[in-house]
């Protein structure tokens, strides 16, 4: 429930190959601390990697907590992608009309955030593909704050599991 399936540094790590081989179709992806920082400052290379992912075929979709409507219509615009706001996370019914824009089964669909209370708990509530990546940056709200120890000590069992596994 609380691992990923995928744990990258960042959404830029996605590439066409993983995608592929998971055999997913759209992406339904975080905004704060995702696609953007907590000074709504893009990363450079992010709006190209969604470019580039979108013309290899990939549907996205915007499904962000953030009951701040201009923020996340400014980001989705940026990417030129469709989005929902206020998205209820972990809640499946988020993620449901995600998906329902994307047109896909949930088997197809791969969620991409930065929280695995909200997003990778979501994501595997509603048998999506999840993709946990790093924060952007340290600069969290505070009840993400409150969160990260515990993300934390999750990150490090799932790595010690993923690496117990790789020796066999």
């Amino acid at each position: 429930m609380f691992y990923p399936n995928e744990y990258l540094n960042s959404v830029k790590d996605i590439d066409i190959d993983l995608l592929n081989k998971n055999n997913i179709k759209g992406l339904i992806l975080d905004v704060d601390n995702t696609l953007i920082n907590l000074d709504r400052v893009m990363p450079s290379g992010v709006a190209e990697w969604a470019k580039k992912i979108k013309e290899q075929g990939i549907k996205i979709c915007i499904l962000s907590n953030s009951n701040r409507i201009g923020k996340v219509g400014a980001v989705a615009k940026m990417i030129e992608v469709p989005y929902i706001f206020f998205g209820k996370k972990p809640l499946k019914s988020g993620f449901f009309r995600a998906r329902d824009i994307l047109k896909l089964k949930n088997e197809n669909i791969a969620v991409v955030g930065d929280q695995i209370f909200t997003d990778i708990v979501g994501a595997n509530r509603c048998k999506m593909f999840s993709i946990l990546v790093k924060p952007i940056e340290e600069k969290d709200y505070l009840i993400t704050r409150i969160k990260r120890p515990l993300e934390k000590f999750i990150i490090k069992m799932y790595e010690r599991n993923k690496r117990r596994k790789s020796l066999k």
